[in-house]
């Protein structure tokens, strides 16, 4: 029995395959009374068998079609590592599949602690039926859930792969965004009190937008600048590439942006100048394409917040209890350098190897042409 096969029986689940490109790739829906959890399955399209599983976890409001299938030319994070050896194993989060009738009060809890309840079953099939170490990859929200999935009894990774995520800020060094992150903590407490149960972060509709009418006004204004408001394609370019500079209850955890670019204000909407540097703006395009419903849970920020503000009373990462090696990459222009999380895991006596990449924005890391030469053979081992 091939390890699809095998999965799938532990899982309960029915693959589907469908064209992923060069080699296999297949989708299995758990069952669930609610939106359902979807694990991706993708191996190289030689026969030799995986001598390891990486098992990856989308960032918010992303999927794993979205995060890590999509790729300009040549390979994509996931089809990267399935040629390095790697049976890919991406499990995408419940909300994705969220529609307006579905979300409800079920959804206050889906917080870090319901993210890790729904990996334990695929991590439970795959040390159980495959036989093989596997690592936790995560980007962003997924790189916490990773941290979080780690620092637990039942959890035995043979590494975690960190991709530009925000640990807690240092209260020593960093007491400006850490008092930001206490605040976030407590405004998100009070919406989910208020039945505010999901967030939406905005960029399917700011693509969407930009597609159908490019040259149309936005409703937000240029900043500093009196007079008309942003076009809508350059609004998306500001959004993507000066993320930190636009109203959003944590677009100030950017240094920059989502992406490595560029933006000149002309005198008008229309003269406004702006490019991508490292992702195409078309990598962008088709990954919104591949996401669901795009939103993040309220809880789930929450807990993240509460993880940055170092609010142990909120959620708590037990970073001591992590005993897996840690390779953490976060980028220059995204999360930026804040390294109090490694420096608790090292405390608890495991191994980290933390870099920042310059010149990457937060979603370069994973989009970016240049990341297979850049960062992505710094994840391999």
């Amino acid at each position: 029995m091939d390890m699809v096969s095998k999965l799938s029986r532990a899982l309960a689940a029915e693959p589907v395959s469908f064209d992923g490109g060069p080699g296999r790739h297949h989708q299995l829906v758990l069952p669930s009374s609610t939106t359902p959890v979807v694990v991706d399955l993708i191996a190289a399209a030689q026969t030799t068998p995986p001598r390891q599983v990486a098992v990856l976890l989308p960032g918010g409001g992303l999927n794993v079609r979205a995060n890590y299938c999509t790729a300009q030319h040549g390979r994509s994070l996931a089809r990267f590592l399935a040629d390095h050896g790697y049976l890919v194993i991406g499990i995408t989060p419940r909300e994705d599949a969220l529609t307006p009738p579905a979300i409800g009060p079920h959804c206050a809890d889906w917080g870090l602690r319901a993210h890790r309840r729904d990996l334990q079953p695929v991590l439970a099939a795959v040390q159980d039926t495959l036989g093989l170490p596997y690592d936790l990859l995560g980007h962003s929200a997924g790189a916490a859930l990773a941290l979080d999935t780690a620092a637990q009894p039942d959890a035995h990774p043979r590494r975690v792969i960190v991709l530009d995520t925000t640990g807690p800020y240092d209260p020593a060094t960093e007491p400006e965004s850490a008092a930001r992150a206490d605040a976030l903590t407590t405004a998100l407490q009070e919406q989910l009190a208020q039945g505010v149960h999901v967030v939406d972060p905005g960029l399917k509709g700011l693509f969407a937008r930009a597609a159908a009418d490019p040259g149309g006004s936005s409703p937000v204004p240029r900043p500093d600048r009196a007079g008309p408001t942003f076009s809508n394609l350059g609004l998306l370019h500001y959004a993507l590439t000066h993320t930190r500079r636009l109203p959003g209850p944590a677009n100030w955890i950017y240094h920059q942006g989502h992406s490595s670019g560029s933006f000149e204000f002309g005198a008008t909407p229309a003269q406004d100048r702006f490019t991508l540097d490292r992702t195409p703006l078309d990598v962008w395009r088709r990954a919104i394409e591949a996401l669901g419903s795009g939103v993040q849970p309220t809880a789930l920020l929450r807990d993240l917040a509460a993880v940055w503000a170092g609010r142990t009373d909120v959620y708590r990462i037990d970073w001591s209890a992590i005993r897996a090696d840690v390779v953490w990459v976060n980028a220059e222009l995204g999360r930026g350098d804040h390294d109090l999380g490694a420096r608790l895991i090292q405390a608890g006596g495991a191994r980290v190897d933390y870099r920042v990449v310059p010149g990457y924005g937060h979603g370069d890391v994973v989009w970016a042409p240049g990341a297979a030469q850049e960062i992505w053979p710094l994840l391999l081992g």
